[in-house]
C-alpha cells in the first residue's frame, strides 16, 4: 500500500510544501508541491522579532497547505522552520500561534540540523566524494566540509540573501562600497573557522534558490540544451563574469534576465556575492549546482530511517526508476545486463575505458525497456525521453544522454537524429561510444529474445574476425535467439570488426 508524506519547509525567503509518495513497490517520487515567496526574514522588526504581519502570512500559508494535504490524504505532514523563526526573538510565540491556529507543531531546526539535512539531500543525489557544500538561504547560510561522503565540519552563517538585501539594498545595483562591506562580513565569519583553509582545491557544491537561479541564468545565456540544473558544473570565471554583469543592473533591468524568476530579482545579487566570496576564500576548483537539498534530506531521514544515506546514488536512482515502472520485465533486463557486461569484458579486455563503459551499459540495459510502459511500438523513443527526464543521480548531463542513447539505440542514423539538439554536449567521439555500446546492448538483448533467461552459462572467445558465443541453455534450441543474433551480426561487425556467432551446447 502506498503512503504519502508532506514536508513544509518554512524558510526565510519562501515557504514550500513538497508531497512525496512511497509506493507499494518501495519507490518514491514527488507527486505535488507548492511555493509561496513569504520573505519572513524581511518582516523581522527592530526588536529582532517576526512581526504579527509575518506570523499571519505564515499561518495563512500553512492553512492552504493543509487543504492540499487533506486532498492527498497524507499519512504525515511535517512542518520545519529554519533561520527566520530560529533567530526570531519571539520564536516561542510564533510556534504557539501556529499551533493554536492550525494544530501544526512546527519543529525549529538548529543550524547544524539544517546543514545535516541539506548534506543528506545532496550526497544522495551526486556521486561526489569530497568537497564543500554551501546552502544560501534567506536568513542564514550553511557551509559544510565533507570528505569521503561524510561530514567533517559544518557551521551556519547568521545571514542570507534576504537579510543581506535588507542591509545592502541592491535595487539600483550593488556599489563597490557595499560589495566590499558585504564581502568583509562573509570573510570575517569564515575566519573564525580555521579548518576551512586546510582543505583547498575541492569543488563547491551549491544548493538552494540562489544556486538554482545561477544555473538557470547561465544555461539561458549559453543556450544550454539540457533541461536540468541539477549536477550542472560551472567554472569560476563564468560565475564571476555573470555576477559583475548582474550587480551593475538596476532591478527593473534585472527582470529581463532570462532564467531569473520574478521572486528572486531583488535578492539574487547578495546571494551571488556570498557564493563568489566563499568560493574564492576556500580556493575551490569549480562549482556544482545541486537541485536536491534540505527537503530531500528530511524525507530520507524521516521516512527511510533504516538507511537514509545511499553509498551509490546511481544504483539507488536506477532501482527507484525501475520500481516506479512496474511493467518493465525485470528478470529480462537484469539478465541482459549481465550478458552485456560479460560481452563488454571480452570485447574491451585491454581497454582502460572499460570500467566507465560498464557503468553506462549496465544502466542502459536495466532501463532499455522503460519506454514500453508508455507504448510498446516505438518504445525506444519513449525510453530516450524518460531517461533524459528522470533523476539518474550520479551521472553528468552528458552521461545521462549517453545512457539514454545507448538504451534506445536502433541504428547510427536514428541515434544521430535523436541527438541533433545536443551537439553542445555530444562530440563525435561520444557518438562512437554510443554506437559501440548500443550494438553490445542489441547483442545482449538478442541473446534473450524469448525473454525466458534460458542461457545459463556463456563462454566467449575471439577468433580472428569472429566472436564465438558458446552458451549452455535450458532449452533444447535457441531458435529466436539464433535468428536475432544473425540479424544484427553484419551491423555489429561494421562497428566492432568482428562477427558474433552463436553456438549452443546442450545440457
Amino acid at each position: 500500500m502506498s503512503q504519502r508524506y508532506g514536508i513544509i519547509d518554512i524558510g526565510s525567503n519562501s515557504i514550500r510544501l513538497v508531497i512525496y509518495e512511497k509506493t507499494e513497490h518501495g519507490a518514491h517520487r514527488v507527486v505535488d508541491g507548492s511555493k509561496r515567496s513569504a520573505r519572513l526574514s524581511s518582516k523581522i522588526n527592530e526588536r529582532g522579532e517576526l512581526s504579527q504581519e509575518g506570523i499571519n502570512v505564515l499561518i495563512e500559508t500553512l492553512k492552504v497547505y493543509q487543504l492540499l494535504a487533506k486532498q492527498h490524504q497524507l499519512d504525515a505532514l511535517v512542518p520545519l522552520a529554519t533561520a527566520a523563526i530560529r533567530n526570531a526573538g519571539n520564536q516561542a510565540e510564533i510556534v504557539e500561534q501556529v499551533k493554536q491556529a492550525t494544530g501544526l507543531a512546527i519543529r525549529v531546526l538548529t543550524g547544524r540540523e539544517e546543514a545535516e539535512y541539506g548534506f543528506l539531500g545532496m550526497i544522495n543525489s551526486l556521486s561526489v566524494q569530497s568537497g564543500f557544500l554551501l546552502d544560501i538561504g534567506g536568513g542564514s547560510s550553511e557551509l559544510t566540509l565533507f570528505l569521503n561522503r561524510k561530514i567533517v565540519h559544518t557551521f551556519s552563517f547568521p545571514f542570507g540573501c534576504v537579510s543581506f538585501n535588507k542591509r545592502f539594498d541592491s535595487k539600483n545595483g550593488l556599489s563597490d562600497v557595499d560589495l566590499d562591506a558585504l564581502k568583509s562580513e562573509v570573510l570575517q565569519a569564515m575566519s573564525d573557522h580555521e579548518w576551512i583553509t586546510r582543505y583547498a582545491h575541492l569543488p563547491l557544491i551549491a544548493v538552494g534558490g540562489t544556486a538554482r537561479a545561477l544555473g538557470k541564468i547561465h544555461q539561458a545565456a549559453t543556450d544550454y540544451p539540457f533541461s536540468q540544473t541539477h549536477n550542472y558544473p560551472l567554472a569560476s570565471q563564468s560565475v564571476l563574469e555573470l555576477f559583475h554583469e548582474l550587480r551593475l543592473l538596476p532591478q527593473d533591468k534585472r527582470k529581463k534576465i532570462a532564467g531569473l524568476s520574478k521572486d528572486r530579482v531583488d535578492v539574487i545579487i547578495p546571494g551571488f556575492a556570498i557564493l563568489t566570496t566563499v568560493f574564492q576564500y576556500i580556493q575551490a576548483t569549480h562549482y556544482i549546482i545541486c537541485g536536491a537539498g534540505l527537503r530531500d534530506g528530511v524525507f530520507h531521514k524521516l521516512f527511510f530511517p533504516e538507511q537514509p544515506l545511499q553509498q551509490n546514488p546511481l544504483d539507488y536512482s536506477v532501482e527507484n526508476i525501475i520500481a516506479l515502472h512496474t511493467a518493465i520485465p525485470h528478470a529480462h533486463t537484469k539478465h541482459i545486463s549481465q550478458l552485456a557486461d560479460q560481452l563488454l569484458s571480452c570485447l574491451m579486455q585491454h581497454d582502460s575505458s572499460k570500467e566507465i563503459f560498464r557503468v553506462y551499459l549496465n544502466t542502459a540495459a536495466r532501463l532499455y525497456r522503460i519506454g514500453a510502459t508508455i507504448e510498446y511500438y516505438h518504445y525506444e523513443k519513449h525510453t530516450f525521453y524518460l531517461i533524459v527526464h528522470s533523476h539518474l543521480n550520479g551521472l553528468t548531463h552528458k552521461e545521462i544522454l549517453l545512457v539514454a542513447s545507448i538504451a534506445s539505440f536502433r541504428s547510427k542514423g536514428k541515434a544521430k537524429a535523436e541527438l541533433k539538439d545536443y551537439g553542445q554536449l555530444i562530440s563525435n567521439e561520444e557518438l562512437d561510444t554510443i554506437f559501440r555500446l548500443g550494438y553490445v546492448l542489441q547483442l545482449a538483448a538478442a541473446l534473450d529474445r524469448s525473454e525466458t533467461q534460458s542461457i545459463q552459462q556463456m563462454e566467449l572467445k575471439l577468433e580472428q574476425d569472429k566472436l564465438i558465443i558458446s552458451v549452455t541453455a535450458a532449452q533444447t534450441d535457441l531458435e529466436l535467439e539464433s535468428h536475432k543474433v544473425k540479424e544484427i551480426a553484419t551491423d555489429f561487425k561494421k562497428q566492432w570488426g568482428i562477427k558474433p556467432v552463436l553456438q549452443l551446447n546442450h545440457l
